[in-house]
């Protein structure tokens, strides 16, 4: 079966980006069940983090699994962990075709595919359906018409949550009007502090992730910060699609609007993670998310303070086998510096 996925990815990227998607996403829901369990991870790469014990801190990003099709399949495939979504409460078709596009030269994607989703209901009988087994987050979103949209977050949470290992709320896609607005303070903290009664109210433990935008001044930074501390959620990712155009892109699709995901978006979500990791301290748990695409990228990250990492974009270009590589690279990189477990690297180059 592995074999098929390699060749079937290899002819999936004929396709047009859209229709390769949706083409994976059926070549994994059918050949799921005969996908065997993969090796066991190398015991330095385990940790416990967000009450979970996770057998390897690499993760499939949102935006691939977006209905959660998928989540027993990608996690047969290596990853620590997967995120499904971003789901909102009511379906939606997203914003007008042609809306994804690879920028092959620069090993990136640009998409303004605008949280197009089948909706709540759905996503919850399809993951209602699950055995539950390894750790599967879900990505919450607003609708695009929405009159109230922290409203939407905490239907979403109410709905979801149960079925999640953890919960993300994304505020940060660039693709929905308005929706980073949510980042502001008052905005913010109207919603985490709607969230967290939910969790009351409902006596959930579900740890609850903000995910945030790469495009953010150390003010705003600054600002999210003390209100996810104060308000008690468990961590941030970090971090979203970058509306920002580094002046070497090469493709002939680097002036689509929509967000830049892959290797442009490194070095900015690093800086960013980095930045915020001395901001917060030890008081919450970083996912670095952005451009990962080896065991290096990935050990970049968990020095500059993330716990966890997520990649997407990378697998476009290099296919399934490189979560199995990045493992066996950030083995031998956390090896060769004298750390006996990831944990132990996390933050090691804020001193």
């Amino acid at each position: 079966m592995e074999s098929i996925l390699y060749w079937g990815t290899h002819l999936i990227r004929l396709l047009p980006p859209e229709a390769a998607h949706r083409a994976t996403i059926a070549l994994l829901r059918a050949g799921a069940p005969l996908l065997p369990d993969p090796p066991a991870d190398d015991p330095c790469l385990a940790m416990k983090v967000l009450g979970l014990s996770v057998p390897n801190p690499v993760g499939l990003a949102a935006g691939f699994d977006k209905d959660g099709e998928v989540p027993d399949a990608m996690l047969k495939l290596g990853f620590g962990f997967t995120e499904c979504g971003t789901i909102t409460p009511r379906p939606q078709p997203g914003n007008p075709k042609p809306r994804l596009f690879r920028l092959r030269e620069d090993l990136a994607v640009i998409n303004r595919l605008g949280f197009n989703s089948r909706g709540m209901e759905a996503a919850h009988a399809r993951l209602s359906r699950r055995r539950r087994r390894g750790i599967v987050g879900i990505n919450l979103g607003a609708n695009k018409d929405s009159a109230d949209r922290i409203a939407d977050y905490l239907e979403g949470m109410r709905r979801l949550a149960p079925l999640a290992s953890y919960v993300t709320v994304n505020i940060s896609s660039p693709n929905t009007p308005g929706l980073r607005g949510l980042q502001d303070r008052a905005s913010l903290e109207r919603l985490l502090h709607g969230l967290q009664d939910v969790r009351q109210e409902t006596r959930l433990a579900t740890p609850i992730l903000l995910k945030i935008a790469p495009d953010l001044d150390p003010h705003a930074l600054d600002e999210i910060a003390d209100v996810c501390l104060k308000a008690g959620i468990e961590g941030i990712a970090i971090g979203n699609t970058t509306v920002e155009r580094p002046l070497y892109l090469k493709s002939k699709y680097k002036n689509e609007a929509g967000g830049l995901s892959g290797a442009p978006l490194l070095a900015l979500s690093t800086e960013i993670l980095k930045a915020m990791r001395a901001r917060v301290g030890a008081g919450l748990i970083l996912v670095g998310v952005g451009g990962v695409a080896s065991g290096a990228d990935a050990y970049a990250k968990i020095r500059a303070g993330a716990s966890l990492v997520q990649l997407y974009s990378a697998l476009v270009f290099h296919g399934p086998g490189l979560v199995g590589r990045i493992k066996r690279e950030l083995t031998a990189l956390l090896r060769r510096d004298g750390f006996s477990n990831v944990t132990e690297a996390v933050g090691a180059d804020l001193g």
